[in-house]
């Protein structure tokens, strides 16, 4: 699997004033994916910190092509692009049918849950990561 992929349904909530999707809940919705594919990889946020550890966006880098309305239904995808020792660098892109609506790149690091600085991850985790990505 190179990408995973999330559907997700655009309630009025996750929209702003002139009725299209807030920027910031397409960073949610790529959340969600992330999330998503953790879990099916058979890892869960809950397991990483009871090991001690969490994941933490470090740094996002996003386009926002069009905007998405309430009741559209997206395609959320998640792809790593990369995996170092204490970070992985994903590109998702949201997309409804074949139209591009945003796509970012985003650094999620892993850190200490009690130190809060990087920590590595673990070796077993890394390879669930890389056989994804291939």
């Amino acid at each position: 699997m190179s990408e995973f992929f999330v559907p997700v349904r655009v309630y009025l909530e996750d929209t702003d004033a002139g009725g299209i999707v807030y920027y910031v809940n397409y960073l949610k919705f790529m959340e969600r994916a992330r999330t998503e594919l953790l879990r099916q990889m058979g890892s869960e946020f809950g397991e990483l910190y009871r090991q001690g550890l969490q994941f933490v966006v470090h740094s996002v880098d996003a386009q926002y092509r069009k905007p998405a309305q309430a009741d559209d239904e997206l395609q959320v995808s998640a792809r790593v692009e990369k995996i170092a020792r204490t970070y992985i660098l994903f590109h998702q892109q949201v997309r409804k049918g074949d139209d591009l609506m945003c796509e970012a790149r985003i650094k999620v690091a892993c850190i200490s849950a009690t130190k809060l600085k990087p920590a590595p991850i673990p070796s077993e985790l890394q390879q669930q990561f890389a056989d994804v990505s291939a």
